[in-house]
């Protein structure tokens, strides 16, 4: 019995001192495709708040619960955006004093 666990153990011990491989750069979108995708969603949020507002103005079929909902998470995704852009804006700067 103890002979069928080696084969095992070797492989378990094996594997554990494997070295990593690195990351593939490929798989991950770089920042500028990343940034532009984010603002395009946060728009269609800001789009679709707006048209919710615009339906229970009109007294159209919407829920006022579901219509808040959108809004408010319009309202924090662009609250989000415009925290990244300050920190981009603000690293920028350092690194534009960093150089002088």
């Amino acid at each position: 019995m103890n002979e069928s666990l080696q084969p095992v153990a070797r492989v378990a011990a094996d594997d554990a001192f494997m070295a990593p491989t690195a990351p593939s750069r490929a798989a991950a979108p770089d920042f500028g495709q990343w940034l532009t995708t984010e603002l395009s969603s946060v728009n269609d949020k800001l789009v679709a708040s707006e048209q919710g507002l615009r339906e229970l103005a009109a007294g159209g079929p919407v829920s006022l619960h579901e219509v808040m909902l959108r809004a408010e998470e319009a309202r924090l995704s662009f609250q989000l955006m415009v925290q990244v852009r300050n920190r981009v804006l603000e690293a920028y700067q350092d690194v534009m004093r960093m150089q002088a």
